[in-house]
């Protein structure tokens, strides 16, 4: 069942979905003070929940993917698909490597155990409404799967002649990629250099490039793998 609420706000809307009912009760209980956040609906996970968001899109679509036959993750990615510019944070009982991954690939924003508690859910939804990705800290933590992750993503040949691979990014796009690495945007990391947030997207342009990458999080992946950055 799918409940929507209209609402006019300038607070963080938020849909809650999952499968269970007492889950998205608990959710919407844990959500109900926070004074910056509002939830502007809750639905099972079937399509339902696309028609939902056309009439009042939210800005955070929190997804349950315990759902049967990976049905929550396959929602997630129609959300995106049709939405872009919702952020979607991902919520499992059972956190592993694989289904990071295919969380990835839906372009969700952050992957959270069902464990999380309440004040470290805030603080990702609020992220993930201001455009960060909590995701590539999940990622970037975890050198190994990171590799794993890359070898996924593009299997090109380049890739396996690492050895003879000279890096072609220049110092500032190094410093740029590992504040991508550490989840700042593009603003945040324009004022941490003193320069136009418009010189950091032709850098991040540039380094998608060069490192044959279609995104941000792939970007950080191939350069973690080549040796490039490291993260601390």
């Amino acid at each position: 069942q799918t409940q929507i609420r209209l609402m006019n706000t300038n607070k963080i809307q938020v849909i809650i979905i999952s499968q269970q009912f007492l889950f998205r009760q608990g959710i919407e209980h844990s959500l109900s003070g926070v004074e910056d956040i509002v939830i502007t609906g809750t639905a099972e996970v079937n399509d339902e929940v696309l028609l939902a968001i056309d009439t009042l899109p939210p800005d955070v679509a929190l997804v349950d993917i315990d759902a049967p036959a990976d049905s929550g993750l396959k929602l997630a990615r129609k959300i995106k698909q049709r939405l872009s510019n919702i952020s979607i944070v991902v919520l499992t009982s059972k956190p592993d490597d694989a289904q990071l991954f295919q969380t990835l690939k839906a372009q969700a924003g952050a992957y959270l155990s069902k464990e999380v508690n309440a004040d470290e859910l805030v603080d990702t939804i609020r992220r993930v409404a201001h455009g960060e990705h909590p995701i590539n800290e999940t990622l970037t933590a975890r050198p190994k799967l990171a590799e794993q992750v890359l070898k996924q993503f593009q299997e090109l040949s380049w890739r396996s002649e690492a050895e003879g691979f000279i890096s072609p990014l220049t110092p500032r796009e190094k410093e740029i990629l590992n504040y991508i690495a550490k989840g700042y945007l593009n603003k945040q990391i324009a004022a941490e250099l003193d320069i136009s947030e418009q010189t950091i997207k032709n850098h991040v342009t540039s380094i998608l490039r060069k490192l044959n990458a279609n995104a941000r999080t792939e970007a950080v992946v191939v350069a973690i793998k080549q040796g490039l950055i490291s993260i601390s």
